[in-house]
């Protein structure tokens, strides 16, 4: 399948996915969002794909939800509608390993949050400005993933957090230099695809099983 605002490519049972709008920091459209669903479908349901690397293109890993669009429709109806895209990244039934190159704020800190494991370039950052607009940050998905204080912290202030201070409070697993992020998560990738057929699936579904059920539906 072709896509506009992202890549797909599939590389030794590693599918590698980026996220391909750098003139918008990676911004989180609408259009973006449903390719991203339909690109982790075709990977679910794509036999050689044993795990996911999921990066930015240029700079930013992703700046969040697109602003531009908040002026056409209102941030709780966009927020509403994105329900399903969080929900099928969150329970997505492969391992996600985040390479985030750059900035990951707001919407783009979740994306990380959502996947199984994160690495990290020295020139990430994390956070959730988007409280500083009026947009609530997603605390419950936080919480799963640095506990309790540090995401009310994080939810409360909107201050953003550099690659170091991200590892310390157990949101990224590594920092890397940028020229070494995608071998890296390449590498880690490869580790994970090469057990037994079948296993990461079945390790992910505990995962699946054992986290809270966000963003389910009513």
């Amino acid at each position: 399948m072709s896509y506009s605002f992202l890549s797909f490519a599939t590389v030794d049972a590693i599918g590698f996915l980026t996220l391909n709008r750098p003139e918008k920091r990676n911004a989180l459209s609408r259009a973006l969002r449903m390719e991203i669903v339909s690109c982790l479908d075709e990977a679910a349901a794509n036999q050689a794909v044993r795990v996911v690397v999921l990066t930015g293109a240029g700079p930013a890993f992703c700046a969040g939800f697109d602003r531009s669009e908040f002026t056409t429709t209102g941030m709780e109806a966009i927020f509403l509608e994105a329900d399903a895209y969080h929900r099928r990244v969150h329970r997505f039934p492969k391992p996600i390993i985040a390479a985030v190159n750059g900035p990951a704020l707001g919407g783009g800190c979740d994306l990380a949050a959502m996947c199984d494991v994160r690495l990290a370039a020295i020139t990430a950052s994390f956070g959730q400005p988007q409280v500083r607009f009026g947009a609530p940050a997603l605390y419950d998905l936080m919480r799963a993933v640095i506990g309790m204080g540090a995401a009310r912290e994080m939810c409360l202030t909107g201050r953003q957090y550099d690659a170091h201070e991200a590892l310390s409070i157990g949101l990224v697993n590594r920092v890397v230099e940028p020229s070494a992020l995608l071998e890296a998560a390449r590498a880690l990738a490869h580790e994970i695809a090469t057990l037994p057929e079948g296993l990461a699936e079945t390790i992910k579904r505990g995962f699946t099983a054992s986290q809270p059920a966000l963003f389910e539906e009513s």
